[in-house]
Order: structure tokens, then C-alpha cells, then sequence
């Protein structure tokens, strides 16, 4: 009697430790699932402007281009999943067919305004930054960012030739994607931006390998530009 009852408080010793390490496991998973689903899932695009130039400048974001929907920071709206294309399926009226977010079929847009409702003219610089990429998807991304009308198309270096891609100006570097300034932002006047996000289907880096990755990045509209 004392071998079998050693046995069976064994075998319930056994299973209670199976569920308790179970549970720990169910607990790390769902810990780590909703970590990610944050920052990638729940991970939007966002434009965010310097606070001084909200409070001294008197600069405002606006998804309209409206005072009454005045914003230091905007969200759009990505996509699920993303195939390559070209960037000649992009419709040509992309960057005046809507304001806010239009997204369409394997790529991202969105569209906002830049306000000057002070009394100064000023200078400001626009960056772009990757805060994460999966399975290193950023060697095939485009983002195109129409300012006032006018396209410039940011892609990473070639990774052979360490050249920019054709028609394309070159990432700044790993983590800055774009960073340029725009000068002389006179007072009552509004810059119209359109930033398109989409795989380039003929980037020689557009490889099966980049299935299943990801990008997360954001846009800082800031005053003065510091080196990080």
C-alpha cells in the first residue's frame, strides 16, 4: 500500500506541475502575442509636430486643412498585409483624390496639411523614421511623399552597390527614412502632404525572402533638426 500511494502522490504531483507550467507558458505566450500586437498590429502610422511650434508658432496639423480640426498629431490607418506592386498601379490622382487615409489595394496613403496660422514665417524639417522592420522588409520599401503637389520617392541604398535605386532618393540611413526641410513657411499659408507606402515589386531586393516581414515607422514635423 505505502509503494502504490507513493506512486499515485507521484502522478499527482507530476500533473499538477504539468498544469502549473502549462499556465506559466499560456501566460508568456499571451504576454508576448500582445506585445507584438501593439507594436505592429495596433502600430499605426503616425504625424506628430513639435510642440513649440504649436504654442509659440502657432503651427497645426489638419487632416482638412481646417482650423476647426486643428491637431499636433494625426493616425492613420495601415493595412493587414501588404503584396509588392509597382509604382506604376498607383492610381496617378493619389495625392488629391481624398484627404486623410486612403488606402488601397497593397499600399498605404495619407494625406494632411500643415498650417501656419501665426504672424511668423518659419523653417521646418519633416522626418520620416523606421522604428522596426521584420525579415528586413525596409530593402524594398518605397515612400513617396507629395509636398504640395510636387513627388519625391525615398528607398533604401542597393545593397550591392550601396547606389540609390533608380528614381529614388537615397534613406538617410537605417533609421531615418526621410529628412528634408522646407524654408520660408509663410504666415496663412498651408503645406499639403501625401506620404504613399508600398513594396516595390521591381527593387532587385524584392526577394521571397521578405515574406512575412513588417515596417513600423512615424513622421515628426519638428523646428529644428539635431543629429542623433
Amino acid at each position: 500500500m505505502g509503494v502504490k500511494a507513493q506512486k499515485i502522490y507521484k502522478r499527482n504531483l507530476f500533473v499538477k506541475v504539468t498544469k502549473v507550467v502549462f499556465l506559466l507558458l499560456l501566460i508568456l505566450i499571451s504576454i508576448i502575442y500582445l506585445f507584438l500586437y501593439i507594436i505592429y498590429a495596433g502600430g499605426r502610422f503616425t504625424v506628430t509636430l513639435d510642440k513649440n511650434m504649436t504654442n509659440r508658432k502657432n503651427i497645426f496639423l489638419s487632416e482638412n486643412g481646417n482650423i476647426d480640426s486643428k491637431a499636433r498629431k494625426l493616425t492613420a490607418d495601415t493595412i493587414d498585409y501588404m503584396d509588392n506592386i509597382s509604382i506604376k498601379w498607383l492610381p496617378n490622382d493619389i495625392d488629391i483624390e481624398a484627404t486623410g487615409a486612403h488606402n488601397g489595394d497593397n499600399y498605404i496613403a495619407y494625406t494632411f496639411y500643415i498650417v501656419n496660422n501665426g504672424e511668423e514665417t518659419v523653417n521646418y524639417w519633416y522626418e520620416v523614421d523606421v522604428d522596426d522592420t521584420i525579415k528586413n522588409v525596409d530593402e524594398a520599401i518605397r515612400i513617396m511623399i507629395y509636398r504640395n503637389g510636387e513627388p519625391t520617392v525615398y528607398a533604401k541604398k542597393n545593397r550591392y552597390t550601396g547606389n540609390a535605386e533608380p528614381d529614388t532618393k537615397k534613406f538617410v540611413s537605417d533609421t531615418i527614412a526621410v529628412l528634408e526641410q522646407r524654408k520660408n513657411f509663410k504666415p496663412n499659408t498651408k503645406d499639403r502632404f501625401t506620404v504613399v507606402v508600398w513594396i516595390e515589386g521591381d527593387d532587385p531586393e524584392c526577394k521571397n525572402d521578405l515574406l512575412g516581414g513588417e515596417i513600423r515607422m512615424h513622421m515628426d514635423i519638428i523646428e529644428e533638426h539635431k543629429e542623433k
